[in-house]
């Protein structure tokens, strides 16, 4: 399964996936995984999607750009 890295909580790594938010271990997630990151799940192993992470962190930004415009 997929999801966005919402926030971190201590020990504690918050997940949303599918519009929902999940509690995981942070020890779980590699050490460079930060907020927003796309992971992938499976399991006990997860990974960050570089590539997803990129695409959506664009998104946000195009979609700033927009609200901002004047």
């Amino acid at each position: 399964m997929k999801g966005i890295i919402d926030r971190f909580e201590g020990a504690i790594a918050v997940v949303e996936i599918d519009g929902k938010t999940k509690d995981y271990d942070k020890s779980l997630f590699p050490k460079n995984a930060a907020v927003g990151d796309v992971v992938e799940i499976n399991g006990d192993k997860i990974k960050i999607l570089k590539d997803k992470t990129d695409k959506f962190r664009k998104e946000i930004e195009d979609l700033m750009e927009e609200v901002w415009e004047d």
